[in-house]
């Protein structure tokens, strides 16, 4: 792996592994928050893996894939909207909006909080039979504080 792989990829400083899993799921709330209509969450929460060219006993990444699935399939194109908007506040930016190239084009956005050191990917798919919203939600390299372990999930 080149050094130009994990440059993107900032350093969210210091923590245990709960404790930057509850960062995550913060931020995953936050998500859920920001759709502004009511739905149901996928279980299950996140997990921990290796920061890519980093020592794996000192660094690691909170992941969160996870599903948003609105009561009525009619608000899937009314939730992304809302995380359009939202996705520009707070600490937010909107770094990326398109259309994918599956046979439906999905809207796809991706947006960072450069002061939590987070990023979103969402994707909707507002074409299929149960319309709802992929969301990953990823954070820095996190490195492990001194004496501690990382609890790898």
């Amino acid at each position: 792996m080149s050094d130009d792989d994990t440059s993107t990829i900032p350093l969210a400083g210091t923590a245990s592994t709960d404790d930057a899993v509850a960062a995550v799921k913060a931020v995953s709330s936050q998500i859920y928050e920001f759709t502004g209509v009511p739905g149901k969450a996928s279980e299950p929460g996140p997990g921990v893996k290796a920061c890519p060219g980093k020592d794996p006993e000192k660094y690691f990444q909170v992941y969160h894939p996870w599903n948003f699935a609105p009561t009525s399939a009619a608000d899937n194109d009314v939730a992304m909207k809302h995380l359009k908007e939202k996705l520009n506040t707070g600490g937010w930016v909107l770094k990326d909006e398109y259309r994918d190239n599956s046979p439906n084009k999905n809207l796809n956005l991706v947006a960072d909080n450069d002061a939590k050191k987070m990023s979103v990917s969402i994707v909707a798919y507002s074409r299929r039979p149960t319309p709802s919203l992929g969301i990953d939600v990823v954070s820095g390299c996190y490195q492990v504080p001194d004496g501690q372990t990382i609890k790898h999930s």
